[in-house]
């Protein structure tokens, strides 16, 4: 069987609420399809997925087509589970071009992408394996190489907000590879042909062998943003408009990123965030959650300022200081006189500080416009309230 021509937008709107209301449907929380990259070795082994275009919480109407486009190409769609993931066909894209018909002359650049998709497929000749749709029914741990890749998009798309995506057990799915460009090589297949390949000059130049591809390989930053080196930022990480990221010690980890423009210069490792007008100095490390924070993930706030190659081990507010070469961590003892205690408490009111003069950092978390110092004499770590305003140039951003 397969879909009539649909002959206008009252007709499309019929078709999908009659798709919609069939027993065990289900709204996915998000789909897409996606160019996969299978295994050298294993044409099984799934190594990386592109996605054209994820849909994250919208556009159910196009879910809803692509259901109806799989069963008529004698394909079930599996609603029980939290996932489903199939390969495509000429018969679905045909299928999804002629339910989509009211609306194709209109499908070009912003407006009704999951159309342009479509349109993309039907000009390729031969699909083979190489194209495989995703829907997600439930926000847990994926279960496919599909399902991690689309959530990894969801984030650095800024579709899903940071920290706001389940990717347990993401690195026990994806393989580790070797990445020459945008391909991803199985390493037992470079290792069985490592001879022959360095022999007759086609080895590979291998940019980097991990688990997950960089940023730029899958997505296009905004035009003020500026990623000075690829390596320096990993697929899933987040990147507010108007971030730079710097060469050198620079890094930022995926399900980590920026709210707003910042100067990247150090380490933002996963789960944590930045807010926007703050710089991150050169050398910098703002620790993760699996880098001695006790799973409590780190916040930075607005307009705050990280010296050069100091270490950041709590949430901070909007407005601080961390001096350079200075390490602040849970435990960190920092003592804080009654002058600037009253001072920070000014700007704090919600959370006053006790009257003590000595304080566990982790009980300055979150607090805005505090200075981190230490005594040049005594080597004791301080507190004062920040005088400064720490503001970008808005020519580098």
């Amino acid at each position: 069987m397969a879909i009539e021509t649909v002959a206008s937008a009252e007709a499309f709107k019929a078709l999908v609420a009659e798709i919609t209301s069939q027993e065990g449907y289900r709204e996915p929380v998000a789909f897409g399809i996606a160019r996969v990259d299978r295994g050298q070795k294993n044409a099984e082994k799934i190594l990386q997925a592109n996605f054209g275009l994820i849909n994250w919480r919208e556009n159910f109407g196009s879910a809803a087509v692509f259901v109806k486009a799989l069963e008529e190409a004698k394909c079930t769609v599996d609603f029980s589970g939290s996932e489903f993931v199939v390969t495509i066909n000429e018969t679905f894209v045909s299928n999804a071009m002629a339910a989509f018909a009211p609306f194709v002359s209109e499908a070009t650049g912003d407006a009704h992408k999951n159309i342009q998709v479509i349109k993309a497929l039907a000009n390729i000749e031969d699909m083979g394996k190489d194209f495989r749709i995703v829907f997600l029914f439930e926000d847990v741990a994926p279960a496919s190489v599909e399902a991690v890749y689309l959530k990894l998009y969801a984030l650095s798309q800024s579709k899903a907000p940071l920290r706001g995506v389940n990717l347990n057990g993401a690195f026990g799915i994806l393989s580790n590879v070797a990445w020459v460009g945008t391909t991803p090589y199985e390493l037992d297949y470079l290792r069985e042909n490592e001879i022959e390949m360095k022999l007759n000059g086609t080895y590979p130049q291998v940019d980097a062998v991990d688990k997950f591809p960089r940023y730029l390989q899958h997505i296009i930053p905004a035009d003020n943003t500026r990623i000075l080196e690829a390596s320096k930022v990993r697929m899933g990480a987040q990147l507010a408009a108007g971030t730079t990221v710097m060469p050198g010690a620079s890094y930022i980890n995926f399900n980590a990123g920026t709210l707003g423009p910042v100067m990247v210069e150090g380490r933002i490792s996963s789960s944590a965030i930045v807010g926007s007008g703050s710089d991150v100095g050169g050398g910098a490390s703002i620790l993760g959650v699996l880098s001695g924070t006790d799973g409590n993930p780190i916040s930075i706030g607005e307009n705050t300022l990280l010296g050069a190659n100091s270490t950041c081990g709590i949430p901070l507010g909007d407005a601080c200081i961390i001096d350079g070469g200075l390490a602040i961590f849970a435990g960190t003892k920092v003592a804080i006189t009654e002058e600037e205690r009253n001072k920070i408490n000014e700007a704090n009111p919600q959370n006053p500080l006790a009257p003590q003069e000595s304080f566990r950092a982790d009980m300055l978390q979150g607090l805005h416009g505090i200075h981190f110092r230490q005594d040049s004499t005594t080597g004791a770590v301080i507190a004062r309230r920040s005088t400064r305003e720490v503001l970008l140039n808005e020519d580098l951003h």
